[in-house]
């Protein structure tokens, strides 16, 4: 128990500093390390309460998937070396008051939602509730998503195929005079279609059909 404790604490600890320094690096490349190392000490917070589930999804989704994602835009757009100058100039700051009253929306919806489920009123007897110890919560999720739930999860799973294709149908463009090549010409060469010999005549050139 001593040892649950001190690791708790140790990854609450590294949680709360990466957060801040999220937001406090002057690097957006450190920025998004920080979030990837943010991501992490939530995801051992989940695993070391009982919330398996919700640690490896947050592993493998955010950590293996978003924040890779953000590393690798930031990188791409060069952002670490561009000016932070919104706060400084006059003429591109008209975003400020947008942004300042946007915060202010998403910290009172925290406020009613947080007090809200501080303060609700209790449904649910938790002497009712049967908890099996054989069952993980992996396995609860499961059968409720897989039962109850299976064609709602079918449903958004064609949603977004049909997404998927409709974004690669938008975005591919079929370019002429392309070089393109053959692999299963390639594969089913011959020796005989690989070399030809031919006789040319004396100040003649060659003609060869690609």
């Amino acid at each position: 128990m001593v040892a649950h404790a001190v690791f708790f604490y140790l990854f609450s600890f590294i949680a709360i500093v990466s957060a801040i320094m999220v937001t406090v690096a002057r690097n957006t490349v450190h920025s998004v390390f920080f979030l990837i190392l943010d991501f992490i000490s939530i995801s051992c917070l989940f695993i070391m309460i009982g919330a398996e589930f919700l640690g490896m999804i947050m592993l493998i989704v955010y950590v293996g998937a978003v924040a890779v994602l953000f590393l690798f835009v930031v990188m791409m757009l060069n952002v670490a070396q561009q000016k932070n100058q919104w706060f400084a100039s006059t003429k591109s700051s008209s975003h400020i008051p947008i942004g300042l009253l946007v915060s202010l929306i998403i910290f009172f919806e925290l406020i009613i939602v947080v007090g809200g489920w501080k303060y609700k009123p209790d449904l649910l007897n938790s002497s009712t509730i049967t908890i099996s110890e054989t069952t993980t919560n992996t396995h609860s999720l499961g059968n409720v998503l897989y039962t109850d739930y299976i064609h709602l999860f079918q449903l958004s799973g064609m949603i977004l195929l049909v997404a998927m294709i409709g974004a690669i149908v938008l975005t591919f463009r079929e370019r002429s005079g392309v070089k393109r090549q053959s692999y299963f010409q390639q594969i089913s060469r011959e020796k005989n279609d690989g070399v030809e010999v031919v006789d040319v005549k004396s100040n003649k050139g060659v003609k060869i059909d690609v």
